[in-house]
């Protein structure tokens, strides 16, 4: 019990200073810019899935739980924050330096979910312009529900957004951390073995674990060979790690919430199958 809530506190502060600037970005734009530099900077957002995917392949949670925050006030569209979430790669890369995996090997997985990330993302925000819904930022919504007074300064209001939100994200992985270490590893290794299409589907679902262990896991199965290219592949594409417990607290709309969920799942998914099917391996 001491080692889960040891291991939650330690995941927590990691993502402290992400979201810190988070906030104060998001407080400087909404009090400090004019109405010219907003329009300039939404209109920016048809570059953020590119810059999305790039800053994903970083080996941090805290850029999807950063996304998921500017997402929730529009700061970055919705391509964005999927590209962000696709190209994710939490606890993988480290333990693949870790282990001396092949530098090749490292960058054929970074690149996939690079590319991966960049197309949906791009994708998704064209489908969006086609259909003209797209939606006018909502940075001073965020600030009226979290009552942080922001009219007392931008850096008390981002201090104060970032606590309410950290102590959110420490009670979600005690919880995690407790239903992983009682259901087992080794039970959670036993359904991915020797499923070459249903694995990219329970993987996905693995993967939907708003928590770094779910990386974790799906590593050290890749490099045991339990599960395939695949199978990995689309287990770490659907991680965003904690960004999808805070997408359910700072976005409003349950129902919007579990559509962006499920089109994470879906192109995780698909994307590991074809790779099954066309029969990729490194």
């Amino acid at each position: 019990m001491v080692d889960i809530l040891l291991d939650a506190i330690i995941d927590s502060i990691k993502l402290i200073p992400f979201l810190f600037v988070t906030y104060l970005i998001m407080e400087y734009i909404e009090h400090k810019t004019k109405d010219k530099t907003k329009e300039t900077i939404r209109k920016s957002g048809k570059y953020g899935p590119f810059i999305g995917s790039v800053l994903g392949v970083f080996p941090q949670c805290g850029f999807s739980v950063s996304a998921t925050n500017l997402y929730a006030a529009r700061v970055i569209t919705l391509g964005t924050l999927i590209a962000v979430y696709l190209s994710t790669s939490d606890e993988m890369l480290p333990i693949f330096l870790s282990e001396a995996v092949p530098i090749t090997t490292i960058l054929i997985i970074l690149g996939i979910k690079f590319v991966v990330g960049m197309i949906a993302g791009f994708g998704i925000d064209l489908v969006i312009r086609l259909k003209h819904k797209e939606e006018e930022e909502k940075i001073i919504d965020l600030c009226e529900k979290e009552h942080c007074h922001c009219e007392h300064g931008i850096v008390k209001s981002a201090f104060k957004h970032t606590l309410n939100i950290s102590i959110f994200i420490l009670l979600v992985t005690i919880v995690i951390n407790m239903a992983i270490h009682l259901i087992g590893e080794e039970q959670i290794s036993g359904f991915l073995q020797n499923q070459p299409i249903l694995g990219p589907v329970i993987a996905g679902i693995i993967g939907l674990i708003p928590n770094c262990a779910a990386s974790v896991i799906l590593t050290q199965m890749y490099l045991e060979n339990v599960i395939s290219l695949a199978t990995v592949i689309s287990g770490l594409l659907v991680g965003a790690g904690v960004g999808l417990a805070v997408l359910f607290k700072m976005n409003k709309g349950i129902k919007e919430n579990i559509k962006i969920i499920t089109l994470l799942y879906s192109i995780g998914v698909i994307v590991g199958i074809i790779i099954e099917l066309i029969g990729i391996t490194i």
